[in-house]
């Protein structure tokens, strides 16, 4: 049973009007409360959500954040992109108003099982995947979160017998209470948002808050593999593993070519290895942790190899965006740090033209020296990261400032050859130059194509007139 939270005529500022900043306002103001929304754009960037805001009756300070506001609420809702040490948030709970994130606010509301997803690296892909599986098996699944559709969305559609899969963040999850999903799992644990998190244990504690609120009854699936996840294992949910290196006592783990779910002695085959089409050793690791999710769930071997096979990605995942004169090309804009960066390279095994670059996110890039070294022969390097990512490769690969995607397409066009790969894997984020990593992927895959009919083109231009045969 949730702790429920009722709305009705509380004062609620909402911080942020991106799209989870949007829904939480929406729907706090359709259940009753008195909604506030602050973001720090003017309103010429706003206009249209301006417009839907006000029509419900939501009160708009835009273009700035009005500090006396903060102190005059019952419920701050923050967005995943607000720093959760804002200055004015910092004074809101020195008042005691709880400053919730939107899964907080969603997770009262929900109805049916919550599988909840984090980690590093693979998160929008194992979201997906379990989805799909348990789709698959006739289960009512709902899919939201950080993959796109925030919790609240969802909200009107739970049902008691449905299963809500969520990605989550860490950025979400630094702002929770009581949140607790009946299943989480954790992928692993590698350095990422150090830029917001400061250091790598902080960024670690805000990962692991995803089992604090989880009772004995609850259940955590994670990495056995991943040291730094070992180390800090939760103390209450009954805890499965999942591991591609060994046999665990409970969870999922690979033997020969079958994926094996082990649970007090008892045995089950849930899918072949070979079933999976997803590149990559790391996409191994998710699908294991789907697999055990699902079981978990209620999935039946039949199902979850089916779900497996049927599987065939998403989109900015190590997807395939075209082939030009011999030479492929492949999107991977979702590895926005350097750990996603390595297993994408990692997944190929060359020669390769890999295209890095954005915004920084603190980490260093010296641990793509050795993969490139061995897989690759040239680095393009795009945005404000490109001199600290040129630094840090010095002397592994053959470097090429390109400054825009699009001459990055440009000098790759020139450079490749057939039989090679090109690969958009940027380890940064993508707002120095676009909104999302979405919209990077899609001008990647945009690029890929107009070479194409440009390549086709010429091709057809270059050819001979067919013979007069009259």
């Amino acid at each position: 049973m949730r702790l429920g939270f009722d709305l009705s005529g509380k004062r609620v500022l909402v911080v942020g009007l991106a799209r989870t900043g949007v829904v939480t306002s929406l729907f706090s103001a359709g259940y009753g409360a008195t909604v506030t929304a602050t973001d720090e754009r003017p309103e010429s960037d706003l206009s249209e959500t301006a417009a839907q805001l006000r029509a419900a009756a939501v009160k708009l300070e835009l273009g700035g954040h009005v500090p006396a506001s903060f102190l005059e609420q019952d419920l701050i809702v923050v967005s995943p992109g607000v720093p959760a040490k804002l200055p004015q948030l910092e004074l809101a709970r020195a008042q005691n108003i709880p400053v919730w994130s939107e899964i907080e606010l969603a997770w009262r509301f929900l109805r049916g099982k919550l599988v909840a997803i984090t980690g590093s690296n693979g998160k929008t892909t194992t979201t997906a995947l379990l989805a799909h599986i348990l789709q698959t098996a006739n289960i009512p699944t709902l899919v939201g979160g950080n993959i796109g559709t925030p919790l609240l969305a969802l909200v009107e559609s739970s049902t008691d017998p449905s299963v809500t899969v969520a990605e989550i963040s860490s950025f979400q999850l630094e702002t929770i209470d009581k949140f607790r999903p009946e299943i989480g799992v954790l992928l692993n644990l590698t350095p990422d948002h150090l830029d917001r998190h400061g250091t790598f244990e902080e960024y670690a504690n805000a990962k692991m808050r995803l089992f604090e609120n989880q009772l004995e009854r609850d259940m955590a699936v994670l990495n056995a593999d991943d040291p730094e996840i070992t180390k800090r294992m939760p103390a209450k949910p009954h805890i499965f593993w999942f591991s591609r290196q060994k046999r665990v006592a409970a969870g999922a783990f690979l033997r020969d070519n079958e994926i094996i779910f082990r649970n007090e002695g008892s045995e089950a085959v849930l899918a072949r290895r070979d079933q999976i089409s997803l590149r990559g050793e790391h996409n191994v690791e998710n699908v294991l942790a789907a697999c055990a999710a699902a079981y978990l769930v209620g999935a039946t071997p039949a199902a979850i190899a089916n779900g497996v096979k049927s599987f065939s990605g998403v989109e900015h995942r190590l997807e395939f965006a075209g082939e030009i004169s011999g030479v492929q090309f492949y999107n991977d804009s979702k590895a926005t740090n350097v750990d996603a960066a390595v297993k994408a390279i990692e997944a190929f095994p060359g020669p390769l033209l890999v295209i890095f670059g954005g915004k920084d996110k603190g980490s260093p890039y010296t641990p793509l020296r050795d993969v490139l070294h061995e897989r690759a022969r040239l680095a393009l390097l795009i945005g404000e990261a490109a001199p600290k990512i040129a630094a840090d490769l010095e002397g592994a690969v053959e470097i090429r400032q390109a400054g825009t995607l699009e001459r990055a397409m440009q000098l790759a066009m020139a450079a490749a050859q057939p039989g090679d790969t090109v690969l958009l894997a940027p380890a940064c984020s993508s707002f120095d130059q676009f909104e999302n990593y979405e919209q990077r992927g899609r001008t990647f895959k945009d690029l890929v194509a107009r070479h194409a009919n440009q390549s086709a083109t010429g091709a057809a231009a270059a050819e001979p007139p067919p013979a007069d045969k009259g």
